[in-house]
């Protein structure tokens, strides 16, 4: 099955176990949700659903998962079942919660999880039906997992890997952050040394939707040529750099490690170093 899913493939998924989560974030998400959703959605939050934020940001970064036992109840909660069909969609061409959700969830163990092509706006554009206020539903049984089944990497590993130049690490920051040009998010601009720069946006076509499975593998083909296979991915706190996950898994790659932590944490750990192309 493929992760992504486009509107017209989701208006004609007629299965009795699909479940829809709308998953934009923002000050205004659960208020935007309210007012418009796709029927039958129900409203999954970053920061209280798909992130156990901490103290500190330099232990674990701006959205450290949950453990799955949380995760667990919050999917039960959602009505969510062993045999749920999940299509998640965002308003940022998944490149925000709704890719960080999908990785969750299969990293819970669920197989039938997919991304909306080019999120609420497409399905606007294609004339899905929409509903305003809350969704009925049940709570669902739901057996609860003591580990994550998606391999991830803390901030040891990433330090350790590129010492020993066993794995490639990818940032897909937007350039300017990655060379530390400038940062609106963190607290110091700049990159970790030895990583490279794909921004995910480059995941995308000029409409916002995925590049085919065909052009992405040949193109992260090419730019991954000659570097060490094992892959780690991290962008600013673990959540766009899923994103990328999910493009080299439309692509037919091996799903590669997750740094969770990722910018958010090593900039802010004591006595890690910082580079800088600016």
């Amino acid at each position: 099955m493929s992760p992504i899913i486009s509107p017209s493939g989701l208006k004609n998924l007629l299965i009795e176990h699909l479940v829809i989560l709308d998953a934009r974030t923002g000050k205004e998400a659960r208020q935007n949700y309210l007012e418009k959703h796709i029927k039958g959605a129900k409203f999954i939050d970053l920061d209280k659903d798909l992130a156990e934020i901490g103290e500190d940001a330099a232990f674990g970064g701006r959205h450290p998962l949950p453990t799955p036992e949380k995760f667990a109840e919050t999917l039960s909660n959602l009505g969510i079942a062993e045999n749920s069909h999940i299509v998640v969609y965002d308003d940022k061409n998944g490149s925000n919660a709704a890719a960080r959700a999908w990785w969750m969830l299969r990293a819970f163990g669920f197989e039938n999880v997919q991304v909306l092509d080019g999120g609420i706006q497409a399905a606007e554009k294609n004339n899905m039906e929409f509903a305003s206020g809350e969704e009925i539903f049940e709570k669902a049984p739901l057996n609860k997992k003591e580990n994550w089944l998606l391999p991830v990497s803390s901030l040891e590993d990433v330090e350790n890997e590129l010492k020993s130049n066993s794995s490639t690490v990818i940032d897909v920051r937007d350039a300017y952050r990655y060379k530390g040009e400038s940062e609106p998010i963190d607290l110091v601009a700049g990159h970790i040394p030895g990583a490279i720069n794909i921004p995910f946006s480059e995941n995308l076509d000029e409409n916002g939707l995925f590049l085919s499975p065909e052009v992405l593998k040949e193109k992260y083909s090419q730019l991954l040529e000659n570097t060490p296979e094992n892959l780690i991915i991290h962008c600013g706190s673990g959540v766009t750099a899923c994103h990328t996950i999910l493009a080299l898994a439309h692509a037919g790659f091996k799903i590669p490690n997750l740094y969770v932590g990722s910018w958010s944490e090593w900039s802010r750990r004591e006595g890690k170093e910082i580079a800088k192309e600016a």
